[in-house]
């Protein structure tokens, strides 16, 4: 029974690996980094209501907590749209995605609560990540996967839609390639233009 537990999730994480791959961007420079600069993001902050005030205040901390604090958190926020991102630091089509999560991140800020959530990953290597893609929210051990297993994620990256009542209204496979496809989604998912 072991033997199969440990053959089951060689497999699982070939399925994530594989779907990882696939998302990837062909090309390194299709996306780059171009983060919002500290004065963009505290004038676009500027008057967020309290509940987003306080996730932009965690910006680049990795929570601990798994499912239960990303339960906690999408009900803090009810009234408010979450966009929550699955990542990895081994996930290189996670960290070709991050710079439309950054920039996406400020221009929805007031708006909408975002979250990341950390699957299966060392923190060390997870903090690099985030020194080199600032993040303006913070982003929710998941060392278990519980919460990747309670998506039915196919792997990462993976971008949950929560509506302001805290349900979830949509799972996006893959990598997003373009900020006008994540900012198309949030309009047709959660409402918000």
């Amino acid at each position: 029974m072991r033997r199969a537990l440990v053959v089951l999730g060689f497999v699982a994480l070939a399925v994530v690996v594989v779907v990882g791959l696939r998302s990837a961007p062909r090309d390194s420079g299709e996306l780059k980094s171009a983060a919002p600069s500290a004065d963009e993001v505290e004038r676009a902050f500027a008057g967020s209501p309290p509940p987003l005030a306080q996730l932009h205040e965690q910006k680049d901390r990795i929570v601990a907590g798994g499912e239960e604090a990303l339960t906690k958190t999408i009900r803090d926020l009810r009234g408010y749209p979450v966009v929550v991102n699955l990542w990895a630091s081994w996930c290189s089509p996670c960290r070709s995605e991050f710079p439309i999560f950054q920039t996406t991140a400020v221009d929805f800020g007031r708006r909408v609560a975002f979250l990341g959530v950390l699957i299966q990953d060392k923190r060390p290597s997870a903090e690099r990540v985030l020194n080199e893609f600032p993040l303006t929210y913070p982003s929710i051990d998941d060392p278990d996967k519980d919460i990747f297993n309670e998506l039915r994620a196919a792997g990462v990256p993976s971008t949950a839609f929560y509506d302001r009542k805290g349900k979830l209204a949509f799972l996006h496979q893959g990598v997003y390639r373009a900020e006008g496809d994540l900012h198309q989604d949030i309009q047709q998912y959660l409402g918000v233009s």
